[in-house]
């Protein structure tokens, strides 16, 4: 009797020590970015194909969904960071994912396009909660946002993977099971592996600061405080400026580059392994960050890696048909927006804020989200209009360079202002 109480303690020591460890929350937040990702956005374009041809609906039809659900997620960034700021990460992210899991399966279901848009905007609203900024606002509440690069870069790391992991996956699911069942699958992925990890490893009570422990009127009043200085930063602005043009370049290419490569010449073959390149690339390039770059700030890697991206989408635009030509260039593509994911995530501790992470990020992204959910269906009308990827290559590349110019700007002016 003795023993197995004993026993039970010492599993109850051991469970608590894991729920403590900021190296176990990292691990489950990995694991959850990947399948979060891989099944509620990157899966989005090889589903959407394979739907238009079955059902016969337009691009416009189905990437209008996709935009509806995406601005939906924008207005939900702001009160989900605010939210986690407060401890109730563990709702969010875990109850999103069961949330994920019945929408995906009665999206597996759907026969109208106005079941297929209150579907898609569900999905597109849970992915406020689900994506990296909640894994990432998660992280800076456990160990504080001073301590959260090391944390953040590692989730990056994990979900890099996420592009690799899950084209591949989808692909395979569509060749041989349909749209339909390639669904169900997503639907049990985030049902068993996004749930535990989220619900499991997310507990307030181990946070750096717990709020049932201080006065929480007195710290809403200090975050409400550094939100608005934040507001008269006019670092805040053009940083805001700078991801809001990344992130429309970003989707567009993301949610387009399977036909836009397709419409190169390659086949369906060579442009999932150009476009599984992505990740392992992503990762790469976190890992060189990571290595090397621990004691650079995110103003000077961002500052470089900007200037790259612009030059990655004029090869686009000029059209290589070679297979590992354009392997080559998706590969360089993902090792620079892996790394700004990185410093997407903590441009905010080292450049406005070390308090209300969450709010302060929801804010800055909110022009994001919205750019995000534009983007795609932008993306649409302009290949509608000329039945063609080349106009839209190019107003990628023009949003590449408005970003790299904005996020100098942004770097120069916090970097005048911390010298004085």
């Amino acid at each position: 009797m003795l023993n197995a109480q004993g026993n039970t303690q010492q599993a109850s020591l051991c469970l608590a020590d894991i729920e403590r460890n900021p190296r176990a929350l990292t691990i489950a937040l990995g694991i959850g970015q990947i399948c979060s990702w891989g099944s509620l956005y990157y899966s989005f374009p090889l589903l959407a194909e394979a739907m238009m041809a079955e059902l016969m609906w337009s691009k416009t039809d189905v990437y209008g969904a996709a935009t509806l659900g995406l601005v939906l997620a924008g207005f939900l960034v702001y009160p989900v960071g605010v939210a986690i700021d407060k401890g109730y990460g563990r709702v969010l992210m875990g109850g999103a994912s069961l949330m994920a899991t019945v929408l995906l399966a009665l999206w597996s279901q759907v026969q109208s396009l106005s079941g297929f848009y209150l579907l898609i905007a569900g999905i597109g609203a849970i992915q406020a909660a689900t994506l990296y900024e909640p894994a990432f606002a998660v992280m800076a509440r456990r160990v504080g946002p001073a301590k959260a690069r090391a944390g953040i870069t590692a989730i990056t790391l994990w979900g890099g993977f996420a592009s690799t992991v899950f084209i591949p996956l989808v692909q395979l699911l569509l060749n041989h099971w349909g749209w339909r069942d390639a669904l169900l699958v997503l639907a049990l992925i985030n049902g068993v592996v996004c749930t535990v990890a989220y619900f499991g490893f997310i507990v307030s009570k181990n946070d750096a600061v717990n709020f049932s422990t201080v006065d929480s009127s007195n710290t809403a009043t200090t975050d409400k405080q550094e939100v608005r200085a934040a507001l008269h930063n006019p670092v805040f602005w053009l940083l805001m400026l700078a991801l809001m043009a990344y992130t429309g370049t970003f989707t567009a290419f993301t949610f387009h580059m399977y036909p836009l490569l397709l419409e190169n010449g390659l086949s369906s073959t060579d442009v999932v392994l150009a476009i599984a390149a992505i990740g392992p690339a992503q990762v790469a390039g976190r890992i060189l960050i990571s290595v090397f770059g621990a004691n650079l700030s995110m103003r000077r890697i961002g500052s470089f890696m900007v200037a790259i991206l612009p030059l990655v989408f004029i090869v686009m635009a000029l059209r290589p048909s070679t297979v590992w030509v354009v392997i080559t260039t998706c590969i360089i593509y993902g090792a620079c927006n892996g790394i700004l994911t990185i410093v997407r995530g903590l441009v905010v501790p080292e450049m406005l804020s070390q308090r209300a992470y969450g709010a302060i990020n929801g804010l800055l992204i909110f022009p994001s989200t919205l750019a995000r959910a534009l983007a795609p269906a932008a993306v649409a009308w302009l290949w509608a209009s000329t039945m063609s990827y080349n106009i839209v290559v190019w107003a990628i590349v023009a949003g590449a360079t408005g970003f790299a110019v904005c996020f100098w700007l942004a770097a120069w002016t916090s970097l005048a202002a911390s010298k004085h």
